[in-house]
C-alpha cells in the first residue's frame, strides 16, 4: 500500500470544515426508501465507498437508483419487485448486516461477498436470526447466500447482539415487510452502540413504522417489536456525519487550535455528536451558534480521561490518539467489541501507538494509555489495517509528529470521499 506523508503543523489549527452527510443515516435511509410504498428522494446522501456499495447492492436487487446529474448527493430511490443478484459488501458493516434481510424478501438467489478483511467480521448472529425467521441462508460469514422467496415469515427471535448493534438494526429496518413483523429479544452482555439502534427506531418512526421498545430488568432496552405494515415514502435530508467530524474537531484539541463545523444539529440521534462532550472533558471549550456553527477551542494540552465508550466505540481511535499526548493516564473502557470491527482496533491501536513511541496497554475491555509530550514521539509509518478510523487517527498524530506517514490513506474513502484534501485544506496546505 502507498504511504501518505501526514501534514504536520507548527501553530494551532484554525479552520472551518464542511462535512458531507452521515453514513449511518444515509444507509438506513436508503434501505427504508427501497422498501417504501413509493419513490423517495434522499438529499445530502453521502457518496463514499460504503454508501455507493449500498446503492449498488439495492440496484442489484432491482431497486431503481438515480442520482441527480447536477448533484450526486440527491438520489431518487424507486421501489420495485426484488430479484436475485450479487452484492459486494466491501468492508461495509451496514451493507453486510442490513441487506441480508432485504435479500430474504427478494425472489431469487442473492450472493454476498466482500473484501478479504470482511470475511472475518461476525455475521452469524444476523444470518442465524434470519434462518429462525424463515429464510434459507447458506453460510455464517462472507461469502454467504440468501435464497429469497419473495417473502419472509418473521415473528419472534432471540439473539445475542453484544458484538454489534447492527444485528438489531439490520432486522428492524426490513421488519415491517415481514409477514408477521418481528419481535427481537436480546439476551447476552450489553449491546454496544445503542444510540445507533435509537437512530434506527427514530427513522422507522418517521417512515410510519412504530417500534415498541421494552427494557430489561436493568432498565436498558432489550426487546424491539415491529408489526407488519407499509413503510411510508418520506423524502429525507441527511445530516452531516458527526462521527467524521471527530478527527477534525480533535485537531483543535491536539494543537490548541479552533475548528468549526457548520450545520451541527441541535438535536440528533447520531452517537458521533458525543465527541463534543469527550473533548470538553479533555479540556476543550465548545459553543454552538443559533445557526448551527459548532466551534471547539483546544487547550494547551489535552487532559487525561477515564471513559466508558461502549455507546460510541467508533470514536475510540480518535480519542485514543488524543490520549497519546494527554497529560496523565487515560482509561478507555467498554469497547471489547472493537476487536470485531474493520480490524481488531484494540490490538491495532496498541501496536501503532507503540510504533511511534507512545505508551498503550490493551486491557480486557479497552485500552490504558499514558500520555507523553508530543516531542517525545517519533515519526514512523502508521499502519491503517484497511480501517478508515485507524487512518484518520494516524493523520491526527501526524499533526504533532513531523515525518509521520499513514499507510493506505485511501481507505478513508469508506466514509469520506476526499479525506486527504479536506485535511490539507484544514491546515492550509492545499498543494501538499
Amino acid at each position: 500500500m502507498n504511504s501518505w506523508p501526514a501534514p504536520s503543523v507548527t501553530a494551532p489549527v484554525v479552520a472551518t470544515v464542511e462535512l458531507p452527510g452521515s453514513k449511518s443515516i444515509t444507509n438506513r435511509a436508503l434501505i427504508l426508501a427501497a422498501l417504501a410504498d413509493g419513490p423517495v428522494q434522499v438529499a445530502g446522501t453521502l457518496r463514499s465507498r460504503d454508501t455507493d456499495l449500498m446503492l449498488d447492492g439495492l440496484a442489484a436487487l432491482g431497486v431503481g437508483v438515480a442520482a441527480d446529474p447536477g448533484d450526486p448527493t440527491l438520489v431518487t430511490i424507486t421501489p420495485a419487485p426484488l430479484h436475485g443478484g450479487r452484492i459486494d459488501c466491501g468492508l461495509a458493516g451496514t451493507v453486510m448486516r442490513f441487506l441480508p434481510a432485504v435479500a430474504a424478501l427478494a425472489d431469487g438467489r442473492v450472493d454476498f461477498d466482500g473484501d478479504e478483511q470482511a470475511r472475518s467480521r461476525p455475521l452469524g448472529t444476523v444470518l442465524g436470526a434470519l434462518r429462525e425467521l424463515g429464510a434459507a441462508v447458506d453460510g455464517d460469514a462472507l461469502p454467504f447466500t440468501v435464497h429469497g422467496t419473495g417473502a419472509l415469515r418473521g415473528g419472534p427471535v432471540t439473539i445475542d447482539a453484544s458484538a454489534s448493534s447492527q444485528f438489531v438494526s439490520g432486522l428492524l429496518l426490513s421488519a415491517a415487510r415481514f409477514t408477521d413483523g418481528v419481535t427481537i429479544t436480546h439476551q447476552g452482555p450489553p449491546v454496544p452502540s445503542m444510540p445507533h439502534i435509537d437512530m434506527t427506531v427514530d427513522m422507522l418512526g418517521a417512515a410510519g413504522v412504530p417500534v415498541t421498545v421494552s427494557a430489561g430488568p436493568d432498565g436498558v432496552a432489550s426487546r424491539w417489536q415491529v408489526a407488519p405494515g407499509p413503510i411510508r415514502a418520506v423524502d429525507t435530508t441527511v445530516e452531516p456525519d458527526l462521527s467524521n467530524a471527530a478527527a477534525f474537531l480533535a485537531a483543535a484539541a491536539a494543537t490548541g487550535g479552533t475548528v468549526s463545523v457548520p450545520r451541527w444539529p441541535e438535536h440528533t440521534t447520531q452517537p458521533g455528536a458525543q465527541i463534543v462532550d469527550v473533548l470538553t472533558r479533555m479540556g476543550c471549550t465548545a459553543t454552538r451558534s443559533a445557526d448551527g456553527l459548532l466551534t471547539v477551542q483546544g487547550p494547551q494540552r489535552p487532559a487525561a480521561v477515564d471513559l466508558d465508550l461502549r455507546a460510541i466505540g467508533e470514536l475510540t481511535p480518535t480519542i485514543a490518539a488524543l490520549c497519546v499526548v494527554a497529560d496523565g493516564t487515560s482509561t478507555l473502557r467498554g469497547i471489547a467489541h472493537l476487536r470485531g470491527h474493520e480490524t481488531d482496533r484494540l490490538a491495532a491501536l496498541t501496536t501503532e501507538i507503540g510504533r511511534i513511541g507512545g505508551l498503550c496497554v490493551e486491557t480486557a475491555d479497552g485500552l490504558q494509555i499514558t500520555g507523553v509530550p508530543a516531542g517525545d514521539l517519533r515519526p514512523a509509518l502508521w499502519h491503517s489495517y484497511a480501517d478508515h478510523r485507524m487512518a484518520t487517527a494516524g493523520a491526527l498524530l501526524g499533526l504533532l509528529v513531523p515525518g509521520t506517514s499513514v499507510q493506505d490513506i485511501a481507505t478513508t474513502g469508506k466514509t469520506l470521499p476526499d479525506f486527504p484534501g479536506m485535511w490539507a485544506a484544514m491546515i492550509g496546505e492545499h498543494d501538499r
